[in-house]
């Protein structure tokens, strides 16, 4: 309504009809693409999907450049600084403002969606010192966040798995949120098939995240065991006799389920921590429960470390790690900028990121 409300001040009187048409238009198309695609899964619905997540963005941005703008006005209210050729004519300089603000959000959101696809890997080595028995190093390639379905499509998918097999990792990661939202869209695409492409020697692990569970979690969970994706809900694996895997429930669990996920120390009971322990939970809250409980890696993602700036700096101030890495006690924590985006394909603060992780046992 804000960004409405000083748009409508600028258009002249024979354009407003279209600006009101067309800033609804802008305004609801996300809404309704998602609730058309629980009833039909059409090309249209697609349209109005995409352009309301580029939308979302560029909202973002006319908000803050107008919020400086008035914040200008105001000082100048009290303390005149604008030179002479600003207030000779206020409607030609409102209107000059106006265009140059569409331009610079543009180019912003242009220059977003590059950023957004520009898949990045980060390394990074540890040292745990356990005995793994049979096991010297683990290769590990982490893919938080993809949010498959609609908007991180079939070639998108396949660009990531392509950069996960070139890194020809022992085993493959997903800490939550691989789908996005409804399941719809990723069955049209059989996006699941795409997955079983992925090459691991000792496969794929997942757990929840808050996407699968509004989406529907039991019918996401069952469509990715289908497709070869090994999902730990508040539950553990032994991978190769050596190391355990521990995922567990996310926290979404109470507001979209009604249940409550395990407490940490209950799901490690059935872990022996003599041996390496690497836990998966998708949001980086309580960074010592896993410390306490002598985990020796826990790997989450959720945060999107903002996605769009300057939201990034939101993430840090919420979250004790919103990005990268970081170690508490014995622990070593990380938490990725993920995958895919949410809502607006569209990066902003930060790049998407594959996590290639070497760790050595001793």
């Amino acid at each position: 309504m804000y960004i409405f409300v000083k748009g409508w001040g600028v258009v002249p009187a024979e354009f407003k009809v279209w600006y009101v048409a067309g800033f609804v238009f802008l305004a609801y198309s996300y809404i309704a693409g998602r609730l058309l695609e629980r009833v039909t899964l059409a090309w249209p619905t697609s349209a109005l999907v995409f352009i309301g997540a580029y939308w979302l963005s560029a909202m973002v941005y006319f908000f803050i450049m107008i919020y400086v703008i008035d914040v200008l006005r105001l000082i100048n209210t009290f303390f005149p600084f604008f030179p002479s050729f600003i207030t000779a004519n206020i409607v030609l300089t409102e209107q000059r403002v106006a265009v140059f603000m569409v331009g610079i959000v543009t180019i912003v959101v242009i220059a977003g969606h590059f950023n957004a696809r520009a898949l990045r890997v980060k390394h990074l080595e540890l040292t745990i010192p356990k005995n793994s028995h049979s096991l010297e190093t683990l290769t590990i390639v982490v893919a938080s966040d993809i949010h498959l379905g609609t908007i991180i499509c079939k070639s998108r998918l396949k660009r990531i798995v392509e950069k996960i097999n070139s890194l020809t990792p022992d085993l493959v990661l997903l800490p939550g949120d691989v789908v996005d939202e409804d399941l719809g869209p990723v069955i049209k695409q059989n996006l699941g098939e795409t997955l079983r492409t992925i090459k691991s020697k000792y496969g794929v692990i997942a757990c929840t995240g808050n996407h699968e569970y509004i989406g529907g979690v039991e019918e996401a969970y069952q469509y990715l065991t289908d497709h070869g994706i090994h999902v730990l809900r508040d539950s553990v694996v032994k991978v190769a006799s050596s190391i355990f895997i521990v995922g567990r429930e996310d926290r979404a669990i109470r507001q979209f389920a009604g249940k409550r996920r395990l407490p940490l120390e209950e799901i490690m009971k059935n872990v022996d921590t003599n041996y390496p322990v690497i836990l998966m939970d998708h949001q980086p809250f309580r960074l010592d429960e896993a410390a306490a409980q002598r985990i020796d890696l826990q790997l989450s993602g959720h945060t999107h470390h903002g996605q769009l700036w300057p939201f990034n700096f939101i993430s840090k101030a919420i979250f004790e790690l919103s990005w990268g890495y970081k170690q508490k006690q014995q622990t070593h924590f990380y938490v990725s900028s993920g995958v895919g985006t949410w809502g607006p394909p569209v990066r902003t603060g930060n790049r998407p990121e594959i996590v290639h992780v070497k760790l050595t046992f001793r």
